[in-house]
């Protein structure tokens, strides 16, 4: 099931290599470097405009995520990357969805694997990437592919990036039931009547980056992408309530432009303080458009521990087809019940503490260890709070020559 959560904090992967040597002359290292890291988190949030009932009823919900990386470097021209996790879900609102009623609140699986490959273009400053991986729900199977180029000016002042990404996505039910999918799942009182004749939904994204260091205290990025979707862009257990007392499935449109852009400066302020300030705007075909400023300043107690607190406030004008619970007209072509595309107000704060010792062990480092606590506020009522733990490791390996 394709759950609409806030997931933050996770561990996230790069097909780039940043900082490369910035001399032109091409030589191979003689050691292997693999790294390890370990993510864990808690998420758990409630409210009272869940979509499986039709924007009203609890949206009670808790995530237990475990997510495992490998990145192996075996020279400066080639790398290897590896991540997998699960994701346990319990969320009250499931047995409105499932063929299999159970109880009150129900537990969902997902898990997913990715696997990649980097190198650096002998005689360049350029890398290319490719990454493939899947993910699956009870409902939902997604296969994703990428293919990323990257490259850095001599001096490393100054990165140019590109990536591009493919989702295709199954949203049939029942790979975790029997082994393969059967048909789509509607709500449990709409079952008499076919909605869709269709299953597959389609993404295609690219992102730009530009990133460029100003001075000694100052660096500026500009992530600027697209995204094209299209297929079954509905979620077919999403009910829909109208105004006359009739009950439907969710309908959105076909298809879906996406056009986001996000600008972040870094900034030294002097001493032990760091600013990183992010703003980022969106808009869709959809009607909606957003706007999120995200400021993280870090403060670096010692040479091993830093302490950071951030906060990011998002402004969003929602979709032409939402409406809440029974506002819907009959006649209306397209509609939701979803507060995901309403018209809303977040607010996220937290804390992060880290430990970063760098401390050598034989042929092994320990890295770092962090802590990450965020709070999570929706102008609808939504609250939410997630716990992260990160451990990252690296070892070394002499090759043969």
């Amino acid at each position: 099931m394709k759950k609409r959560y806030v997931i933050i904090g996770l561990l996230a992967s790069s097909l780039a290599s940043v900082g490369q040597p910035s001399n032109s002359t091409y030589k191979k290292k003689k050691l292997s470097t693999t790294s390890v890291e370990l993510v864990m988190s808690y998420y758990t949030q409630d409210n009272e405009h869940s979509a499986v009932t039709g924007g009203i009823g609890t949206e009670d919900l808790q995530v237990y995520a475990t997510q495992l990386a490998m990145d192996v470097r075996r020279d400066s021209s080639n790398a290897f990357h590896f991540d997998a996790g699960v994701d346990v879900i319990s969320s009250a609102s499931t047995d409105n969805i499932d063929f299999v009623i159970s109880s009150a609140s129900k537990v969902d699986l997902r898990t997913h694997i990715n696997a990649g490959y980097s190198r650096r273009l002998k005689d360049t400053r350029t890398t290319v990437g490719l990454i493939s991986g899947f993910s699956i729900e009870s409902d939902f199977f997604s296969v994703a592919h990428g293919l990323s180029l990257h490259h850095v000016n001599a001096s490393q002042s100054r990165e140019l990036s590109i990536a591009l990404q493919t989702y295709l996505d199954d949203l049939r039910w029942g790979r975790l039931h029997d082994g393969k999918p059967e048909e789509l799942i509607y709500p449990v009182e709409l079952r008499d009547t076919v909605w869709f004749d269709h299953y597959r939904r389609s993404s295609y994204s690219v992102e730009f980056g530009f990133y460029q260091v100003i001075n000694r205290r100052m660096s500026l990025g500009i992530y600027p992408g697209i995204t094209y979707q299209s297929g079954l862009l509905s979620t077919p257990f999403h009910r829909v309530y109208f105004n006359d007392e009739s009950l439907r499935v969710e309908n959105l449109p076909g298809r879906r432009l996406k056009l986001p852009i996000g600008i972040q400066l870094n900034t030294f302020l002097g001493g032990r303080w760091i600013l990183r300030s992010y703003y980022r705007f969106y808009w869709d075909n959809f009607g909606i458009n957003a706007h999120t400023l995200n400021l993280e300043t870090s403060l670096k107690v010692t040479p091993m521990f830093t302490a950071s607190t951030f906060f990011r406030l998002h402004e969003q004008h929602g979709s032409d087809y939402f409406r809440p619970y029974k506002d819907h007209d009959p006649s209306e072509v397209y509609y939701t019940s979803d507060y995901d595309l309403s018209s809303l107000t977040t607010f996220k704060s937290g804390v992060t503490i880290r430990y970063a010792p760098y401390r050598r062990m034989g042929r092994s480092t320990f890295e770092a260890l962090e802590f990450r606590y965020a709070f999570y506020s929706r102008s609808d009522g939504l609250k939410a709070h997630m716990i992260t733990l990160f451990l990252g490791y690296s070892f070394d390996k002499k090759l043969k020559e």
